[in-house]
């Protein structure tokens, strides 16, 4: 008995991508703001989140750097004459960091290191050292956030994530903070003493300043020794920097300062020890360590994950360019080969036998056949093939009552099956095959056929020309016909492993088709497929750009996915079919190994991977700067509009177009991809797409001026 199996639905896979691209974009933002990390010391500029005017107390900004806010009456500390706490921010630093400890051990002295949680967990490492050579380690908020003006989510997050990267990386919980951007208590603003209050709530004991070096700014060894000098003996915690930037000067200065102040009877020290305070660092649990371990895990994916993105548009970039310099190169090359003296050239006008499979044109049929009538070949018949329309496509034709026109009818049978009726009716050695919505020139086949004078070629692609250009769609899909398909042409052309010959317009040598045992129907793209069996069969495959054929392309966005989608699982499949050419000799392996490569990275592999470099943009529009960002998309534009007007002056069509390239970015170019996506996936599940014709409005019969009932309009 026959068992019913359910077909697998590949929709989930939206689901599945979606999420991905959010988690990229969160491990892109994650490493933005981790990486996009400044230094430095001053007062902040602004008001609290809330807007909130907060007033410091001047028991505050007139008392020590030491401030203990959990209380209902502020508390500061000093420290003792002839004590120094010198304290370090903006690290750990691979660079720095260890010269500054270097120095330190050298002279005996310990110190105090503020160190932003996002370098805590990029070198672990180095914190690690700096307990190990008992110092004392203090938060300085997890990527340098201003918390006078952060909102309160992200000052609690900012601390919280820095105590957590600390734990995971030494085992330690940390209480000293001291706020970015921060100086001297009289500095201090109302947000930062209200944003020091709700730390307070948290443990966190503040540690501010007496002696600011502001060595950020590099301003000379001298300059930093004297800044860092208490006067008259007095004690000091000195505020130095040990990351975020070239920190040679504060290496040599501190060279200087350490003999000098311990000749003076000065003891270095660190901040809890000097205000004769218990240790601030407390085991941390478990958790605490487990967690840190994660958030340190998570970074190192995010700036994996930023790394192989810079990568991949690096990799996509010179692809990009590469392609565009092959196919000037080319079509240039095929450009002289093509306009060499008419004289040179020997005529073809050996008989022709036009097919044109038809399944409900009726909308287009007339124009198709009226068009072929009309062409100036000297011998020519058409044969239409009613693939068992449910409209009135046969009749029309009949009633046209052409010369030279005949119809078979016969039961529907699919695209290639009425193609192979139409082969094995037609009375001439050379064939032309025609789709059933397709406008011909009166010079068209003439053109086309004139490559057979070369006994070598067994099959010839026209340029294919969008008709229904007027809408925005349509110009869109205009623009990729001129650029992607007709420069990609004359390239394969050149390189001899042509992939796709276009169903509206090619012709054949029947031998040829013959040979090869007909039209496949075993791919939805039994063009390509057709085209691929041709050049494994030892023949050439050339392009005709004279040859014009216009065709109507889909009105509605969902006709253009039905199209292509069928389109892109088709060549897929043409291409899994022959693989196998990659280790053929002749015709055969230039098609294995240029032609698949091609269609493998440019057709299939970065579609698959816009969309991530989408999100890519959105990361860009956060973090990198708005003039940076125009400067590329201008660039961009530039390039593809080059690339765009080139193609449109090779095909002879006006640049009118060209100012809906940018849009196109917008929305054709994602449609485009998310057909790749949904192709790959329905292949890898193993569903079998059946065929998706398109709904035919008409438009390309406007061209040579006939009704959808074939009467002259």
């Amino acid at each position: 008995m026959a068992r019913h199996v359910a077909r697998r639905d590949p929709r989930a896979h939206w689901v599945l991508l979606l999420l991905g691209l959010l988690l990229l974009l969160a491990a892109l933002t994650l490493n933005g703001l981790v990486t996009g990390l400044a230094g430095g010391s001053g007062s902040p500029q602004g008001v609290t989140a809330d807007g909130a005017a907060v007033a410091v107390p001047k028991k505050v900004s007139s008392g020590g750097p030491v401030l203990r806010l959990d209380r209902d009456e502020p508390v500061s500390r000093t420290m003792p004459d002839r004590t120094v706490a010198l304290t370090f921010d903006d690290g750990p630093d691979p660079r720095w960091t260890p010269q500054v400890l270097d120095v330190l051990r050298r002279h005996g002295a310990r110190a105090t290191f503020f160190v932003v949680g996002a370098r805590v967990n990029e070198h672990p490492e180095l914190v690690r050292r700096i307990l190990a050579e008992g110092h004392e380690i203090g938060s300085h908020t997890f990527t340098h956030a201003e918390l006078g003006v952060a909102s309160g989510w992200r000052r609690d997050l900012e601390l919280a994530l820095t105590r957590k990267a600390i734990a995971g990386a030494t085992g330690r919980e940390v209480t000293l903070l001291r706020p970015p951007f921060s100086s001297h208590p009289a500095a201090l603003t109302g947000p930062e003493y209200a944003a020091l209050r709700a730390a307070a709530g948290t443990g966190h004991v503040a540690v501010l300043a007496d002696r600011d070096t502001k060595d950020w700014r590099r301003p000379g060894v001298p300059a930093i020794v004297e800044a860092a000098t208490p006067q008259r003996g007095r004690g000091a915690v000195v505020l130095m920097h040990d990351g975020g930037g070239d920190r040679s000067e504060t290496v040599a200065a501190l060279e200087k300062l350490l003999p000098a102040l311990t000749g003076q009877g000065y003891r270095f020290t660190t901040v809890s020890e000097g205000i004769d305070a218990p240790n601030s660092m407390v085991p941390a649990g478990a958790g605490s360590q487990w967690s840190g371990r994660a958030l340190r895990w998570t970074q190192t994916g995010a700036g994996g994950v930023a790394g192989a993105m810079d990568l991949l548009l690096g990799v996509a970039l010179v692809l990009g360019v590469a392609r565009l310099a092959v196919q000037v190169v080319c079509a240039q090359i095929h450009v002289r080969r093509v306009r060499r003296p008419e004289h040179a050239r020997r005529w073809i006008t050996a008989p022709v036998s036009v097919i044109v499979p038809a399944y409900n044109e009726a909308a287009n049929i007339a124009a198709t056949v009226r068009s072929l009538v009309a062409s100036d070949y000297p011998a020519l018949e058409v044969i239409v093939v009613d693939d068992g329309s449910s409209d009135d496509t046969a009749g029309i034709v009949e009633r046209l009552r052409l010369r030279g026109v005949r119809v078979i009818r016969q039961a529907n049978a699919g695209k290639p099956a009425a193609l192979n009726t139409g082969i094995r009716a037609a009375r001439a050695e050379l064939l032309v095959l025609v789709d059933g919505d397709t406008v011909f020139q009166p010079d068209t086949v003439h053109r086309l056929v004139q490559g057979f004078a070369d006994p070598t070629v067994g099959a010839i692609s026209g340029n294919t020309k969008v008709a229904n250009r007027r809408r925005l769609l349509g110009r869109w899909q205009h623009l990729e016909y001129v650029i992607g398909f007709n420069l990609d042409r004359r390239m394969y052309d050149v390189l001899e492993c042509m992939p796709t010959i276009p169903g509206a317009i090619g012709a054949f040598r029947r031998e040829v088709l013959l040979a090869v045992g007909g039209v496949p129907a075993d791919t939805l793209a039994e063009d390509t497929d057709l085209t691929m069996k041709v050049l494994r069969a030892g023949w050439r495959v050339v392009y005709e750009e004279a040859a014009i054929a216009w065709t109507e392309a889909p009105s509605s966005l969902r006709q253009l996915w039905r199209q292509r989608y069928r389109w892109c699982y088709g060549t897929m499949q043409a291409m899994w079919k022959h693989r196998h050419a990659l280790r053929e000799p002749g015709a055969g392996g230039k098609l294995g190994r240029r032609g698949l490569p091609y269609l493998t990275v440019f057709q299939i592999v970065l579609p698959l991977a816009a969309p991530a470099v989408d999100v890519y943009a959105v990361y860009g529009l956060l973090f990198l700067p708005w003039s940076t960002l125009l400067l590329a998309w201008a660039g961009l534009l530039l390039l593809q509009g080059a690339t765009a007007a080139y193609a449109l002056r090779l095909d002879g069509e006006r640049y009118g177009p060209l100012w809906s390239l940018p849009f196109q970015q917008l929305v054709y170019r994602q449609v485009m991809y998310l057909v790749v996506v949904q192709s790959v996936v329905t292949a890898l599940i193993g569903n079998r797409l059946r065929w998706q014709r398109m709904v035919r409005t008409g438009e390309a019969a406007a061209l040579v001026g006939v009704t959808p009932a074939g009467r002259p309009s």
